[in-house]
């Protein structure tokens, strides 16, 4: 995967406000590249430096195997849940999520234009990446 990439999803992660979420596929369809898998692939290699817990499956569970630290962070954050996460806490029984309805990222003006100049950096890279070098393109 192409560094390029890597750097692109993690700073429209890096935009995601406390006490919301995204799906995989929101960060591919923000940056208008790439699909959830991609993104899901960069965030299990890449995302410790960054609120990995606040982009999800679309069905709105924590990421596999971090549930519990997750889950925390969420009730730390304020971020909508469904699900009896108490007893979870309490026991490590139960099935819970996060209510993405409620609480996925609508971002404002600001946050897109800073996801448009990723996005356009990102595109820049790819197109400049992707020119033969034959000595004959000008």
């Amino acid at each position: 995967m192409r560094m390029e990439y890597v750097e692109a999803v993690l700073d429209v992660v890096a935009l995601i406000p406390a006490g919301t979420a995204v799906a995989y596929g929101d960060v591919a369809e923000l940056l208008g590249s790439g699909g959830a898998r991609q993104v899901g692939s960069v965030m299990s290699h890449h995302g410790s430096a960054v609120p990995w817990w606040r982009v999800l499956k679309a069905n709105g569970d924590a990421p596999p195997g971090h549930e519990r630290e997750a889950l925390a962070l969420y009730i730390l954050e304020g971020t909508p849940l469904l699900g009896s996460h108490a007893e979870y806490l309490r026991t490590g029984e139960g099935r819970w999520r996060v209510d993405l309805t409620a609480a996925r990222w609508a971002p404002n003006d600001g946050e897109f234009d800073a996801i448009d100049a990723v996005a356009e950096r990102l595109e820049r890279s790819v197109r400049k990446l992707s020119a033969p070098d034959d000595e004959m393109t000008v």
